[in-house]
């Protein structure tokens, strides 16, 4: 009877080390969940008859991204703006032609937010980064010869964005487009965000989903990303503390079963 209930015991004690494992190994993870790097390449919008092309990559650090991004094929020397964006609804991906809700073969802001979401992060070459500069049209690029070259970091954002931007949830949009082709941002057609600007000015132009780089991947300055690192170690911690508590019980039962023997 002492040999059961000690074998009983033995495998109670394995199972709650094995659970506690598991649980420590889960809790400590989100606590980095933000720290990473994610990549995007950027497309024409369907219907922004812009052939350009681009790249776009956001290092994540706690509440801090680095953006670095360059596109070319953009309408010369006007303002673009460009944005990180993010909504908890939309799909996370660039706009189709089918969210041409009102049939004129072309996507304006509004038509693209729930493919891509909110503006949750302006990507000014200075000053503020918030959304209320979402149109602060002379702290943008103005695309020189057509092409961006953009790199800005210490740029703070909320605890959900930087999230959100780590996941592969946020997506990237260049904006300024040049439908009637006369080089400029003009046209009858108002912008749906200010009605002072054409829809040229602020119709977007390239875009692309940011994606977590698979496992791996190397990041542009070398080595692996923070993320990649980070989770490493977490899995590196659960996985000891697994294996800890699984030779615990495997030590146990085979002490029992030389005393039964």
């Amino acid at each position: 009877m002492r040999t059961s209930t000690t074998r009983t015991r033995t495998t109670r004690i394995a199972g709650a080390g094995l659970a506690a494992a598991a649980a420590m190994a889960l809790s400590v993870g989100p606590a980095f969940a933000a720290d990473g790097w994610v990549s995007a390449n950027l497309r024409p919008v369907p219907g922004s008859e812009v052939t350009g092309s681009g790249t776009a990559q956001v290092t994540v650090t706690g509440n801090t991204i680095k953006v670095e991004m360059a596109a070319r094929g953009l309408l010369p020397d006007q303002p673009h703006a460009a944005h990180i964006h993010f909504a908890a609804a939309a799909r996370h991906e660039c706009p189709t032609i089918k969210d041409d809700t009102s049939g004129d073969g072309t996507i304006n802001t509004t038509e693209g937010g729930p493919a891509y979401g909110d503006i949750v992060v302006s990507l000014t070459k200075t000053g503020d980064t918030s959304p209320k500069s979402g149109l602060a049209v002379d702290r943008f690029s103005t695309a020189p010869g057509g092409r961006i070259s953009y790199e800005r970091g210490s740029i703070t954002v909320s605890d959900g964005v930087a999230e959100a931007i780590a996941k592969g949830q946020s997506v990237v949009v260049i904006h300024g487009v040049d439908h009637n082709h006369d080089g400029k941002y003009s046209g009858s057609t108002k912008s749906d965000l200010d009605p002072k600007l054409p829809t040229e000015a602020t119709d977007p132009a390239l875009c692309g989903a940011l994606h977590v780089a698979p496992a791996g991947g190397m990041h542009t300055g070398g080595g692996l990303s923070g993320a990649q690192n980070t989770n490493g170690a977490l899995l590196a911690v659960g996985g000891i503390a697994l294996l800890g508590a699984a030779g615990s019980g495997a030590f146990a039962a085979r002490r029992s079963a030389r005393s039964r023997g």
